[in-house]
């Protein structure tokens, strides 16, 4: 049996472990280098973006949200406040079980499943052991039950929290608003470091305009935490700057006055302190409950409110449009004396229609059988439909339109609130440009008794009145009077005023005959003229729902109640200094004289009672 040998090559085995101890260490140099050069930025090149990352670790932002300014009416009663609540919270790290625990709470408090959807939600886009509220605005009865079995919810407590508070619910829900949860629309517009930590923002009337100052600006804290963003203690704060406190012009007492007074109808009351264009009344019924909207109102409260025939939550004194009626009279009669179109004693006969020259078509009188011979203040004082018929065909319709336009028919007033619609003031160009149609003879005749196109809500028509009592000074509503906070009182906003320049025998003659509308025998508007010691000038009006025909009569006890014409009235007084101006529309209410023009009256004797300026 032969041997094989092998003869070992020590040179060459030398050689091959010589390199490879060349290229171990070079390895080891090359990753050694990399470990300095790593090392050297860390602590040189990067120190100071590294430190401010490990910083951050250790050091939480906490937002700190201001207290949202108080809002008070001309003398100081309380509309929109801060009340202490209690609410029903839970810690989910703390909770061994949430879902039975949940369903525990929601049978001991009768809990909605949508409150519980809610919660879920929320707690869902926070950290497991912040306290996240699922019930708000609790009742003394559900604070009790849950008192009495307390410790077998572990991770469940009561927390106090400062909810927005409107006392006067549905008597200044339109004109003062609310506030509700920030949706995700919202948040992307508002400004985010002024928002961190809000959950509610304005959402209509003045907390929504004025939403800036009430809000106030937002402070925050630096906490430090551990690992686990658990805060440990607060490094340093900044504290919120509160919310400014708004004073405004409505007057609550007067407000309710109306509100009530408007009784089962729905309507609206807008009342203008003349002098400075302040608003008094700003009334819109029905109105509706604020404070279920700022804890989160029910999918089937929201509903029944929006399919209400009555509609609650439209705003009726800032978008309602109406036709005018009659108490457009008194300025169809002002641009017929500055036009020169026809003068206060010219006398025209009313047979109780008038017919345009070769037309059959009879345009009628609300009187059947005519006013007979009428003069401009006759015409006023018993609302005589042909005199102003005639009137409007003189004039026409483009001197007719460029003379409204000075009292703001058909634009917005210019009301601090957002939202206001702006109203008709038809002419020859809209209709051409708008509906690519002739203006037509019969259609000037029915604008100059405020029927046809023309449309406008009551805060311009209690605009326009104010400037007519005025003598053609024009003045622009606004709500909030002054604005405070802790370290300054702005002043009271002035309105600057424009001069119409109306001739003052004129615009004298038009409120001498709207003062007969109340204090003669004959006036539309004599109800209210009895037991006061001061004149008031006005104008009543009824405004067509639909066209009637030509032959036809109206008996309203004939038709659907929603059908029904409206009822109108303008007014200010004294009518020798005026100080207050009030337009009222009642929906449906049928007669300006014996509808509207009482609700005015109680506004405008509350009034003045209450200023001494009778």
């Amino acid at each position: 049996m032969s041997r094989i040998y092998t003869v070992k090559n020590k040179l060459v085995e030398s050689r091959l472990f010589l390199n490879r101890i060349i290229a171990a260490f070079i390895v080891i140099l090359l990753l050694t280098s990399g470990l300095i050069v790593r090392l050297v930025y860390l602590q040189i090149v990067g120190h100071e973006h590294y430190a401010t990352l490990a910083k951050d670790n250790s050091i939480k932002i906490e937002p700190l949200v201001p207290t949202r300014g108080i809002i008070y009416d001309r003398h100081g009663k309380v509309l929109a406040d801060n009340t202490q609540s209690f609410s029903l919270e839970l810690i989910p790290e703390q909770i061994i079980d949430l879902d039975d625990t949940l369903l525990r709470l929601q049978k001991l408090l009768d809990i909605s499943d949508e409150k519980i959807d809610q919660f879920q939600k929320q707690r869902k886009r926070q950290k497991r052991f912040v306290s996240t509220p699922l019930l708000i605005s609790m009742s003394d009865e559900e604070i009790a039950k849950f008192a009495v079995v307390r410790p077998y919810f572990p991770g469940v407590d009561i927390q106090a929290r400062l909810v927005r508070h409107y006392p006067y619910t549905d008597l200044a829900s339109h004109v003062i608003g609310y506030v509700g949860r920030i949706n995700e629309a919202e948040m992307k517009s508002l400004p985010i470091a002024e928002y961190r930590g809000s959950s509610h923002v304005g959402k209509i009337g003045i907390e929504n305009s004025y939403e800036t100052e009430l809000h106030g600006k937002t402070g925050y804290a630096e906490i430090e935490t551990n690992v686990q963003g658990r805060a440990i203690n607060t490094v340093n704060s900044v504290p919120p700057v509160p919310g400014e406190n708004l004073y405004l012009t409505l007057d609550i007492d007067l407000q309710k006055t109306a509100y009530d007074a408007l009784d089962t109808f729905n309507g609206a009351v807008v009342a203008i302190e003349i002098k400075t264009g302040g608003v008094l009344v700003f009334a819109s019924r029905p109105g509706f409950d604020p404070n279920p909207f700022v804890v989160g109102i029910s999918n089937d409260a929201y509903q029944a409110l929006q399919s209400s025939d009555n509609q609650p939550l439209f705003n009726r004194a800032l978008r309602g449009l109406y036709p005018l009626g009659s108490v457009l009279k008194p300025f169809i009669a002002l641009a017929g004396l500055e036009y020169n179109a026809i003068g206060v004693e010219h006398r025209i006969f009313c047979p109780g229609y008038y017919q345009l020259p070769n037309v059959s078509h009879r345009y009628r009188d609300w009187k059947r059988g005519g006013h007979g011979s009428v003069n401009m203040t006759d015409a006023i004082t018993q609302s005589c439909d042909v005199y102003f018929y005639s009137l409007a065909l003189t004039l026409g319709i483009d001197r007719m339109h460029d003379f409204l336009q000075h009292f703001g028919f058909g634009e917005k007033s210019g009301i601090d609130l957002t939202g206001e619609k702006q109203g008709l003031l038809p002419s020859r160009e809209w209709k051409r440009n708008r509906r690519n149609q002739a203006w037509y003879p019969g259609e000037t005749l029915i604008t100059g008794i405020g029927q046809g196109f023309l449309q406008i809500t009551p805060i311009q028509l209690a605009r326009a009145t104010a400037t007519l009592a005025n003598k053609g000074k024009v003045v622009t509503p606004f709500l909030v009077k002054k604005s405070v906070n802790p370290d300054s009182t702005s002043p009271d906003i002035k309105k600057i005023q424009e001069d119409l320049e109306l001739k003052p025998e004129n615009i004298n003659s038009i409120i001498s005959a709207m003062v007969n509308v109340i204090h003669d025998p004959h006036g539309t508007a004599k109800i209210i003229g009895k037991d006061i010691n001061y004149q008031i000038a006005g104008k009543t009006g009824t405004a067509q729902v639909f066209n009637i025909k030509q032959d036809a009569k109206y008996n309203e006890n004939d038709i659907n109640f929603k059908l029904r014409d409206h009822a109108l009235f303008i007014s200010f007084a004294p009518a020798d200094d005026p100080k207050i101006a009030v337009a009222v529309i009642v929906e449906n209410g049928g007669h300006g004289g014996s509808v509207a023009a009482p609700i005015a009256g109680k506004v405008i004797k509350q009034f003045l009672e209450n200023n001494h300026e009778n």
